[in-house]
């Protein structure tokens, strides 16, 4: 795989634009901040964060899903105790399945599974794991195939196929092995075993982590906090400015960026976490790259927020909805995170998150309609009473989850080639890489990013996502940084 391209032009770039206020986008603006270059921001929307936002809602705060920070690398841990100081708590995590109307501890814990799956159903899954282990499917390039090897038919049947299919639209069977590769690497019915035994914080698997740091102000403070970091030492974080193209200019002398208000910038080097399928189209790529990038796909989030009467009426942070005749993946309450959340409010916050595809019906749904589905969805899993839903409010993010369509990889190999040819030109974070990552792998890439650009370095961030392995680990504790 082709490394990123390092600046062309002569000398250390001294003029930085970052495209996207995400957490690649900020991270690397604060390390090239630090690092004396001059940088601006350019952000599409009104708020910093990216995915990882934190909105008030009903005089609460919340976030858009679930946004847990976890890490073993020691520079990301570093970076984020940094601009978050001590304003933070360590969360016992307790989140869980629901299945058929029943709900199962997740990460696993061996009695609740064997009682909720009643003995005959434990049977046939371990049957079932055992023949998998001994007769294994040969073709591992789909996800089924991969999770089926390592748990067995049965249990992939109960605790994947379904609500993999809601978040990507697609057969398990036409979903790519590298979305398991990366997300449950090393992963199996044996290590999850395993790690129901282990005692708190022995965990081993980052899937299964049973704590994690959570800033008092949200997820989203994180990356405000960031903003201001960068502001405070020179650059400029500029909200509401879209960008329309990015144009290598000739012989290597600059990147020129364009705005959709008709204005028009030129910098030594360009950092872009927006959606790589907009970049390619946006920069005078070849019609063949063009073509393949049309073919790379981003999920959407819906998410309902309801505003329901009285405490929390469950004690999980967010619960996976695994039951295919619920439309709804996943919710999560906010009154279990941190009190400084609901500011004093006497009710709870839930969200339900629905995925879509850009033509999907319920992409465009009346506002009102959805909240009467996440009500109804809400009711009928029994964690609400009938008539506690007081409100609901939709909040819909496009492009969250790049889909590793099976071979989705011909098709991005093409688009990463070009991209790592353009002088001037580095792509970084969920978006801008096609990288399915969460937030410390995006705050990675704009770590070692900077040090591209800043420092010469060379390295490779396309080999950066959720199965990249660090070569010194340390956590976050409740006391600061541990190494391990």
């Amino acid at each position: 795989m082709s490394p990123p391209a390092s600046p062309k032009s002569p000398g250390r770039p001294t003029k930085v634009a970052v495209i996207g206020a995400g957490p690649a986008g900020l991270a690397a603006a604060y390390e090239l901040a630090k690092k004396g270059v001059a940088v601006e921001v350019f952000e599409a929307g009104d708020d910093v964060g990216g995915m990882a936002k934190t909105i008030e809602l009903w005089g609460q705060l919340v976030d858009l899903g679930p946004h847990r920070f976890f890490s073993s690398d020691p520079r990301v841990n570093g970076l984020w105790l940094e601009v978050v100081g001590r304003d933070y708590e360590m969360i016992d995590r307790l989140t869980r399945i629901y299945y058929r109307r029943t709900f199962f501890d997740y990460p696993l814990k061996a009695l609740n599974a064997l009682r909720n799956l009643g003995p005959f159903e434990a049977a046939r899954c371990l049957f079932s794991y055992f023949k998998s282990r001994f007769t294994p499917i040969a073709d591992e390039s789909t996800f089924e195939n991969w999770v089926v090897n390592r748990f067995g038919r049965r249990l992939f049947e109960i605790f994947f196929k379904s609500y993999s299919e809601k978040l990507w639209g697609i057969s398990c069977n036409e979903l790519d092995a590298d979305f398991a590769a990366q997300r449950i690497k090393k992963l199996s019915l044996m290590e999850a075993i395993k790690s129901a035994f282990r005692g708190k914080g022995q965990t081993k698997h980052k899937t299964l982590v049973d704590q994690f740091a959570y800033p008092f102000g949200g997820t989203g403070s994180v990356y405000r906090n960031l903003a201001r970091r960068v502001a405070e030492m020179g650059g400029t974080v500029h909200l509401n400015q879209a960008v329309s193209a990015v144009v290598p200019m000739a012989g290597a002398a600059g990147v020129n960026v364009e705005f959709r208000d008709g204005q028009s910038r030129t910098f030594d080097h360009v950092v872009s976490s927006m959606p790589i399928t907009a970049l390619v189209a946006r920069i005078g790529a070849p019609v063949e790259v063009r073509t393949a990038a049309q073919q790379l796909k981003f999920r959407n989030t819906i998410l309902v927020y309801l505003e329901i009467a009285g405490d929390s009426p469950f004690p999980d942070q967010w619960i996976y909805v695994h039951s295919a005749e619920m439309r709804s993946g996943r919710i999560t309450n906010f009154r279990n995170w941190l009190p400084a959340l609901h500011q004093g409010r006497p009710n709870t916050i839930l969200c339900l998150e629905y995925w879509c595809y850009d033509g999907d019906p319920i992409w465009s749904q009346p506002d009102d309609e959805l909240v009467a589905i996440a009500r109804a969805e809400a009711y009928t899993t029994s964690l609400v009473r009938p008539g506690t839903v007081l409100q609901g409010k939709v909040v819909r993010v496009p492009k969250c989850y790049p889909v590793y369509a099976r071979g989705y990889r011909q098709y991005l190999k093409p688009v990463e080639d070009y991209l790592s040819t353009v002088p001037g030109l580095t792509v970084i974070g969920r978006y801008g890489a096609f990288k399915y990552n969460n937030q410390d792998h995006s705050i990675l890439m704009g770590i070692l990013a900077a040090e591209n650009i800043a420092d010469g370095a060379h390295h490779n961030l396309w080999d950066i996502n959720t199965d990249y392995e660090y070569q010194e680990t340390s956590v976050i504790t409740k006391t600061g940084l541990q190494k391990k």
